[in-house]
């Protein structure tokens, strides 16, 4: 198969995302008031509601409805007043109704976006900015110095409960392939369920990864949701077809099927626009079809024919009347909003002084942005931008490494990464000395004052003090002198390195930089 980059001068990916949000915060389902909690036992929360039996009578979650219309209002959403659940035909074993209570084309929340922010890398993904100028449009863009900005519509996002969870046994991780028998836990049957549906606006792996991302950070402050995407209370089904350049009609879309993590939903998606383009180009049929992506094979998987409307056979759910939001409840729902990320990132920027990139970076997890405000607390303003890049480069790179990380109750508390900070800048220690020192508090759990002094790493940044070495070092070496002012200047590493070595590692390289650059003019 072709590359990303060799596929997209030709052909345009056009995707699309739905993405499912498990309201796990809540205490009890959608119609009913059975519990919810994950990881209890099989068929222990369950009752004839949530089972469909006869005459079992829904009554929806009033709860339930207020967190879907905070996710509408977080998103941009227009908040319809009148809406209708509906049947929809789902012959599955894990729906035990053998149809699923949702919302028809009206739903609770209608005509939203969200804004992404796209540089680095990720930018490179989307084909021909590099001819824009920084403020120039293109379809739904807008050029910015390090990459773009995407304007990202929303369809709706309407209610609906979950199914069923199904447990193959006998077959490989898991999965119905290979499986001997299967058993049906109906315990998440019921569970109130969002779903965001976007407009086909995503061009690019990334654009999709980004889109999520800010979404679960965005459910994750309305607190509607733990969004953990490894249990599966939050997972997104990926559409894309391919068009050729210059084109506007859409091709056959295939269905990337219950996605549940950032990495899987970009590569899956990287996968299926090279396959489809092989496809294509050798004369083949794309079919609407949903896939599986497997992520051990690196490859996506036919699933199923992707039912269509006429399948689900959807009709108005005889038992719950049409649904009425008065103005009162709406007004009431939009005062409990929360600071949300670009809000968050809007205040970084304006009241410390930090770049869009740091404050943007700083927002992405919610413990990175909780531990930087702490810091900020007790610390000057003037520390604003080292305490981000400790968080954003050295912090970032150990939660990515080690599983199960948690900075919140790690051995660095804000007041040991201000002190840490505060060594560094007033050139008690090196940077390079800042990172030993950081290890150092993880391993010890110590202050980093008391390791500063317990190792003797406080550095001599008195000038006299280091003049003196600087002179004796140049006048040890006058051969080398002469050859660095003959233009051999990468001698000026030597004379850095024998000043060091004179002052046992303790010298502010800084200030021996100074001086020799002034002793060798």
């Amino acid at each position: 198969m072709k590359s990303m980059e060799e596929v997209l001068q030709d052909w345009e990916a056009v995707i699309g995302l739905e993405v499912h949000c498990e309201l796990t915060r809540l205490e009890t389902k959608m119609f009913c008031s059975c519990k919810l909690e994950f990881g209890a036992e099989p068929n222990t929360h369950t009752c004839p509601v949530c089972l469909g039996l006869p005459g079992a009578l829904p009554v929806p979650n009033k709860a339930a409805i207020e967190s879907i219309v905070l996710a509408g209002f977080a998103t941009n959403c227009d908040i319809e007043k009148r809406t209708m659940f509906y049947r929809k035909g789902y012959m599955y074993p894990d729906m035990a109704k053998n149809y699923q209570t949702t919302q028809g084309p009206k739903a609770f929340c209608m005509r939203g976006y969200l804004d992404l922010s796209v540089d680095g890398r990720g930018a490179s993904e989307r084909w021909g900015i590099e001819g824009l100028a920084e403020g120039d449009e293109q379809e739904n863009i807008t050029r910015t110095a390090d990459g773009y900005r995407a304007r990202v519509g929303i369809e709706r996002i309407h209610m609906e409960e979950d199914a069923g969870k199904m447990v193959h046994l006998g077959g490989v991780e898991g999965r119905i392939e290979g499986a001997t028998h299967s058993l049906v836990d109906y315990n998440r049957a019921g569970t109130p369920l969002i779903e965001l549906v976007t407009k086909p606006d995503l061009r690019t792996p990334e654009e999709a990864r980004l889109f999520m991302q800010k979404l679960r950070q965005i459910f994750l402050a309305l607190e509607i949701s733990d969004c953990s995407m490894e249990e599966g209370s939050l997972r997104a089904d990926g559409n894309v077809s391919l068009r050729r350049r210059g084109t506007t009609q859409l091709g056959t879309k295939t269905e990337l099927k219950n996605i549940n993590s950032f990495k899987s939903l970009h590569d899956g998606l990287v996968y299926e626009i090279r396959r489809q383009a092989e496809v294509l180009e050798e004369g083949g049929i794309i079919y609407q079809e949903t896939r599986h992506w497997d992520p051990t094979s690196k490859r996506t998987i036919v699933m199923r024919v992707k039912e269509t409307a006429d399948d689900y056979r959807m009709f108005p759910d005889p038992d719950l009347a049409p649904y009425d939001l008065s103005d009162e409840f709406i007004e009431r729902v939009r005062a409990k909003l929360p600071e949300l990320p670009d809000q968050k990132e809007e205040r970084f920027r304006t009241s410390y002084g930090l770049t869009a990139y740091d404050a943007r970076h700083l927002v992405e997890h919610r413990a990175t942005a909780n531990f930087f405000e702490a810091c900020m607390h007790i610390a000057d303003a003037a520390l604003a931008k080292p305490v981000a890049n400790l968080l954003i480069n050295d912090l970032a790179a150990r939660a990515g490494f080690e599983e199960g990380f948690d900075l919140a109750n790690s051995p660095l508390t804000p007041k040991r990464a201000v002190e840490l900070v505060s060594l560094i800048t007033d050139d008690a220690i090196s940077s390079k000395q800042g990172r030993e020192v950081l290890e150092a508090v993880f391993e010890q759990d110590a202050d980093p004052a008391a390791i500063v002094e317990e190792r003797g790493m406080r550095q001599v940044s008195d000038t006299a003090a280091i003049e003196a070495v600087v002179d004796a070092v140049l006048a040890e070496n006058p051969d080398k002198v002469e050859a660095y002012r003959g233009g051999k200047t990468g001698l000026i590493g030597f004379f850095v390195g024998q000043c060091m070595k004179a002052m046992h590692g303790q010298g502010n390289p800084k200030v021996i930089n100074q001086l020799l650059a002034e002793r060798l003019k």
